[in-house]
């Protein structure tokens, strides 16, 4: 009966640990799935199926990419990593439990410790579903193997080595082509001893004969073509899981079995030491600046802008990339003259941030050109961003997008390119076929909500500009369309974040031909403008209540520039031009 407790108390503990890893990624970093899906361009193409199998370890590549796609829809995603990291935990009990005594279950909760590790690890955005898929693919046939020669090899004796042979030379080629590298763990898992190192070193020669000859640089081919996504390299972590596997099956073969009486406690022991280790290091896996990033690029790609405003209202963000999201929010919501100020500010480059050679940010960036009607621009950045992909991979975002553009700038060849692939993906399939069917009709496209406000908003005549143009860049738009509220709203505050009053002036003169535009942010310049020269503004040029807060301010600043008092204006136009904080 004891030994049943050990053995339902470990299905308990199995189901928990699922429940808190689906629990982990749905709820806590739900984006982090979307994001690692916009990285790659999964088809249903026979095409595709052979390209991934001309490489080592291109099966465990396609089964984790054709998963991979489903993390569109978050509990999905959520419940395909849960099920994997059960299965790494599972898979490595009973491999461990084909060398131990039956009365041995105490050492359960160590079977955790590489699905541990692997939750760690993946704290780095840039692992790839291949290496978890490619792990239990791994794990499965070492335990398989194991099996077969403790029931077929025990009624065959005599040809007990003959069979481990033809194992060795027939078996070991072709997992290495279907699992990549990983194929080493499964060589390490082979019995007896001697049997394993051969396997080891006939893998290794298999991997480093097979780098000869494929064009990737053979540190890549050694670590996995598709294991990390940052080509030659792999994290520490994720070479220590093997061999950590390797180590808690070898210590359950020399292990003895403890006395009764001690077993309950080592198994409580085990999980105490394991839950406390998870508890702390675990988190520290996960960058929470990275992550910021990461749901702010979501929420921009989901268009939630009411989202990325409550977001920042909860924690103030100061990296290029969150000010550049929330201020394109407030762009979006028609509030950025009004509230501009509420957030941290970084000077111009928190409207649109100077362009960097990474996904995220030229992703993010892309998207604001895109929405200020710079279609060009953002089609320029969209290719940018596909290219910035370290493992060079396509992403089913970015061809969305240029099948966009082309759309928008009437190029029906080029963007009925980009559809017909997108047809060929399960979840970008529905929306390719709508817009395929508006390829050409222009008046379907142009009484589009979106595509159809962005043709009036796009400049006719193509050019190149330099990032210390965008403000002229925004004052031509705006000329262009006066309609094209995003171009006004950055227009009028370039200048303020750059703390140049004279150029706010004279924006202001040209915004105010055309258009009504008197928000809190203008008005405060105004009057901090003409307190620079001593004059009174114009009747019903600034409300009243901006004027009496302006005297206060100027007040308490001409009596003591660091008074606390100025705290009360850290939300003004004010603040930020004389303190820049």
């Amino acid at each position: 009966m004891k030994v049943d407790r050990f053995k339902y108390g470990g299905w308990v503990l199995t189901l928990v640990f699922g429940i808190a890893v689906f629990l982990f990624w749905r709820y806590r970093y739900p984006f982090a799935l979307t994001y690692q899906e916009q990285l790659q361009l999964f088809l249903f193409d026979g095409d595709y199926f052979c390209e991934r199998l001309s490489e080592p370890g291109g099966l465990a590549r396609y089964i984790a990419e054709f998963l991979v796609q489903f993390y569109n829809a978050m509990a999905i995603g959520a419940f395909i990593l849960a099920v994997l990291f059960v299965l790494v935990q599972r898979l490595t009990w009973q491999l461990m439990k084909t060398h131990q005594s039956p009365l041995t279950s105490y050492l359960y909760p160590l079977s955790f410790l590489p699905a541990l590790m692997l939750w760690y690890a993946m704290g780095d955005e840039s692992v790839m579903l291949t290496y978890v898929v490619a792990l239990v693919m791994a794990l499965a046939v070492a335990l398989l193997l194991r099996r077969l020669e403790l029931v077929v090899l025990g009624k065959l004796e005599k040809l007990g080595n003959l069979v481990k042979l033809g194992t060795l030379l027939l078996l070991i080629p072709l997992l290495y082509w279907l699992i990549g590298p990983m194929v080493l763990l499964v060589a390490a898992l082979m019995l007896p001893l001697t049997v394993a190192a051969g396997a080891v070193i006939y893998a290794l020669a298999l991997i480093l004969l097979s780098a000869h000859y494929l064009p990737f640089p053979m540190s890549r081919v050694v670590l996995g073509i598709s294991y990390y996504r940052i080509p030659e390299v792999l994290p520490y972590v994720l070479m220590a899981i093997p061999v950590v596997i390797i180590l808690l099956v070898w210590l359950c073969r020399k292990f003895h079995a403890v006395a009764e009486k001690q077993k309950k406690w080592v198994y409580v022991a085990e999980l105490i030491v394991l839950a406390v280790a998870a508890i702390l290091i675990i988190p520290r896996g996960y960058d929470t600046k990275k992550y910021e990033l990461i749901e702010y690029d979501y929420l921009v790609r989901t268009n939630q802008w009411s989202a990325i405003i409550a977001k920042a209202e909860k924690q103030m963000p100061d990296l290029p990339m969150s000010v550049s999201a929330t201020n394109l929010a407030l762009g979006m919501t028609n509030q950025l003259g009004e509230r501009a100020f509420d957030f941290y500010q970084r000077g111009s480059e928190g409207l649109l941030p100077k362009f960097e050679r990474n996904f995220a940010t030229a992703q993010l960036t892309g998207e604001i050109y895109f929405h200020l009607g710079l279609v060009n621009t953002a089609q320029r950045f969209a290719f940018e961003a596909m290219e910035a992909i370290p493992n060079y991979d396509k992403s089913a975002r970015v061809v969305k997008r240029l099948a966009e553009t082309n759309m928008i700038n009437g190029q029906y060849k080029v963007a009925g390119k980009y559809l017909k692939m997108l047809e060929k993906t399960m979840f970008y399939r529905p929306w390719a076929k709508r817009m395929m069917a508006m390829l050409g009709d222009e008046k379907a496209i142009n009484e589009h909500p979106l595509y159809g406000r962005l043709r009036q908003y796009r400049l006719q005549e193509d050019f190149l500009f330099s990032e210390t143009e965008l403000d002229k860049i925004c004052g031509q738009l705006f000329v262009h369309n006066p309609k094209n509220q995003m171009a006004m709203q950055y227009l009028m505050l370039m200048p303020l974040l750059d703390k140049d009053i004279p150029r706010f002036m004279s924006y202001m003169q040209v915004v105010q031909e055309r258009v009504l535009y008197h928000p809190r942010s203008c008005q405060e310049a105004l009057a901090f403008a003409f307190m620079q020269q001593r004059q009174q503004p114009p009747q019903g040029l600034i409300s009243d209540m901006i004027l009496q807060r302006m005297n206060d301010f100027s007040r308490i600043y001409s009596h003591d520039r660091n008074s606390p008092e100025l705290a009360r204006f850290k939300n003004t136009v004010w603040y930020y031009l004389t303190n820049g904080k």
